[in-house]
């Protein structure tokens, strides 16, 4: 969810800000949802749609926006301190107003903030990796290797590896190679892709013997109850979903500016802060955990809409910029 350099209004690519407020709405949803999925029918469907290609888009469009790598000073500035800060706030939060017992994991980082250290280490390891042969192919080998390993949630070494291809193949895509697909027909054509998926998640059985964690990247294949063959197959078969979606949603999202485009540009905010409100709720009261019927999902995802939308706010995109600029 870091905010790419500022661009000429005239030049902006739209498609990317109406891509990332699709994307910070699944985020949201994704989170608040999960106490609750496997109690519903939809939730749970919809949970699988969620993580299927919802954090893969949003790196790869973090990869499609970093081709000019910033220096090591802005990388600490960007995403060191405040990966320092924020992780801060969310052991005085968890002691002192949740009364959680955890501790200064900096190592091991609470909730999302695995994104930030993720960030720095794409953004630094993909220069370096550019220069091998065949780098993408070898990195999905990694990402399908390192389900192998107990790293458990150490520096987010599992999620930088699985998610790693999503970044590298962003920082290599031209998206004027949409330019040729993005007619009626390839409109057509990917939405009609998109709901045989919706449909297939509603009918396929098998994948309920699975869980979504196969998505998230941060568990070993034994923690799954895989394994590793096995483990490593479904995550190909994964990797190959993920970025079939990425590029679909690329064919039928609006390229022109929309009322709610800003909030594309705004992601940073929501994404912090919409934890900290998840945090309060899951931990101080049973209210998510109790969500089941139809209409108490629908009322919780309409919950997740305007919490994207107050997050949004100036207040809260003033702080995280702030934050973002410690030092300088």
């Amino acid at each position: 969810m870091k905010q790419p350099d500022a661009v000429p209004a005239d030049n902006r690519e739209y498609l990317f800000d109406n891509y990332k407020v699709l994307l910070i709405i699944l985020v949201v949803i994704g989170h608040f949802i999960e106490p609750n999925y496997d109690q519903n029918p939809f939730l749970y469907e919809l949970k699988w749609g969620i993580v299927a290609f919802h954090m893969p888009a949003f790196i790869f469009i973090s990869g499609y926006f970093s081709k000019r790598i910033p220096s090591v000073k802005k990388l600490i500035q960007g995403l060191v301190i405040p990966y320092f800060v924020y992780e801060i706030l969310y052991y005085l939060l968890y002691i002192y107003v949740l009364d959680k017992d955890t501790d200064f994991y900096f190592t091991r980082p609470k909730f999302s903030l695995w994104y930030l250290m993720a960030l720095f280490a794409w953004r630094v390891m993909a220069p370096l990796v550019q220069k091998i042969p065949h780098y993408l192919m070898l990195s999905l080998v990694a990402g399908l290797l390192v389900g192998i390993t107990h790293l458990d949630n150490f520096l987010s070494i599992p999620r930088i590896l699985f998610f790693f291809p999503f970044f590298l193949a962003g920082l290599s895509f031209d998206s004027s190679c949409l330019t040729k697909y993005r007619n009626r027909k390839g409109y057509l054509c990917a939405l009609g892709i998109l709901g045989a998926f919706a449909v297939f998640l509603f009918t396929d059985t098998y994948h309920d013997s699975l869980t979504p964690w196969i998505f998230y990247g941060r568990y070993s294949y034994s923690e799954m109850h895989m394994g590793d063959l096995e483990g490593m197959f479904i995550r190909s078969i994964c990797y190959a979903i993920s970025f079939i979606l990425i590029y679909l949603f690329m064919l039928v999202l609006p390229t022109e500016k929309k009322s709610y485009s800003y909030l594309g540009q705004r992601t940073m905010a929501i994404y912090i802060f919409h934890g900290f409100v998840f945090s309060c709720l899951k931990y101080s009261s049973s209210i998510l955990k109790s969500v089941e019927s139809n209409w108490e999902s629908i009322l919780l995802i309409c919950f997740c809409l305007f919490l994207v939308w107050l997050l949004s706010r100036k207040p809260f995109v003033l702080i995280t910029n702030k934050i973002s600029h410690l030092i300088g």
